[in-house]
Parts: C-alpha cells; structure tokens; sequence
C-alpha cells in the first residue's frame, strides 16, 4: 500500500508539473535550411516483400518501373548511430513471412540493406527495426522534458510528400513525457500521403517530435475535407530500453557464435 502511495504521489507531481507548463508559448521560428538539410540527409524507407533481394532496384535509382509488384512500404526514422529505425506499425501489417528492406540516406547517397523487425506495437502504431550498419546520419529526439505547445513550427520527412508539403504546425500540443510510460498521439496540419507513413515529424532544429501515423478527413458526402494528420511520440525511455536490450542480445549472440 505505502509503494501504491508513494507512485501516485510522484506521477500527481509530474503531472502538475506538467499542467503548470502549459502556458509556454509555440516556437514560431520556421524550419530553415539547416532543419530541411537534416530531414534531407536522413531520407528513409521501408520495403516489404516477398523477393529475398533488391539490389537491382536500387542500381536502377529506385525507378518504379523495377519496383517490386507485391511490396507494402512506408517512411522510416533512424533514431541512433547503430542500425536502429522507427516506422508505423501498420506499415509491417504484411510481414509475416516476408522480408523486410530498409533504403536509407546516408548524407546524399542511399544504401539499401535487409532490416530485422526488434519490436512492434499496434496500439502505438510504432515498431523498431534494426540494420547491421552504421547509421551516423539520426535524428536527436526533442528533450523529454519539453512541452510542444500548439503551433509550433514543424516539417515532416515522409518519402511521400516531405519535400514538397513545407512547413507546418503542431494542431495539439504534446506534453513531457513524465513518468509514464505510454505513447502520445498529437495532430499536424500537414497533410500525409501512404508512403508518409513512419516518416519523422520534426522541430524547427531539426529535431525529432514524432513519427508520422495517419491522415484524418472529413468525407460529407462525396466531398472529402483534410482536418489533420495524426503522429505517435514515444516514451523516448522505454524505446532506449528496448535498444539496449537488444544490443545486449547481439552482444551475447556473437560472443557464443562459433
């Protein structure tokens, strides 16, 4: 009883805490050339399929022509210097039994190689996926401590239409994160196509808000009205946790190796 005591009372804090945040006002600077070249460098996709290679997609500069018939795909984010990636879940709804392609920007070339899936969560609408390749072009999340209020300036990286939305804003704000545990939903006004799907939201300093998840309208009649797009933000902790869990694994498996 005293622990369930002592746990509510740290997350009433944080939540007040929190409350008392809500006065700060939006980042008004747009994103500028600094912000477009980082989202620029780290371009990313996700490719599933049933062929077990693509490399000569990606020696005929990706042209759709050679794409291949059966692929599902989106956008992906790298998030840190050792192969890892967040997409959108629904992104890898098909990948039972396929295979899984991640084409990746490396400062202005593209590198294409085979992804493992570490982690899927639907309720989120996230999963981390993980390259055995250096990754030294990453996004850097927005400090966990930060409220985003409404309005602040963003831009997105979606392979779909990331260079040619602009620049937009936050419709919802997005609050520390806290003591808990659970991903945040918050809305853009810019909006997505498909291949947005698992692209990274990004702040005026090229920092990483979210990742892009769905687009919502307003269908009366035969006449569809774009409202907002809807983007996921995870507890940057616990999607820390599970890389280092799965690195700890990697480390294990190659010490046993023969």
């Amino acid at each position: 009883m005293k622990k369930l005591v002592w746990w509510f009372s740290i997350a009433l804090t944080a939540w007040l805490m929190q409350s008392c945040s809500v006065a700060h006002a939006p980042n008004q600077t747009p994103p500028g050339r600094v912000a477009r070249q980082i989202v620029a460098e780290r371009v990313s996709a996700v490719v599933v399929t049933d062929r077990d290679s693509l490399a000569g997609w990606l020696d005929h500069k990706l042209e759709s022509a050679g794409s291949p018939g059966d692929s599902d795909g989106g956008s992906a984010t790298p998030i840190a210097p050792d192969g890892y990636f967040l997409t959108a879940d629904h992104v890898l709804e098909r990948v039972e039994g396929r295979h899984v392609f991640l084409i990746f920007g490396q400062g202005r070339r593209l590198t294409l190689t085979k992804a493992r899936v570490v982690w899927r969560s639907e309720s989120s609408d996230l999963a981390l996926l993980h390259i055995p390749v250096k990754t030294p072009y990453f996004y850097h999340w927005t400090s966990p401590h930060d409220w985003l209020p409404a309005g602040s300036r963003i831009i997105h990286g979606g392979i779909a239409t990331g260079r040619s939305s602009g620049d937009g804003k936050l419709s919802t704000q997005l609050a520390p994160e806290g003591v808990f545990t659970r991903t945040r939903k918050f809305k853009i006004d810019i909006p997505l196509q498909p291949g947005d799907s698992g692209g990274p939201v990004v702040d005026a300093q090229g920092h990483l808000v979210g990742i892009n998840s769905a687009v919502e309208f307003l269908v009366p009649l035969e006449t569809a009205f774009f409202i907002d797009s809807e983007g996921s933000r995870p507890n940057t902790g616990k999607i820390d946790a599970l890389i280092q869990r799965d690195r700890a694994r990697n480390a294990k498996s190659k010490e046993v190796a023969p």
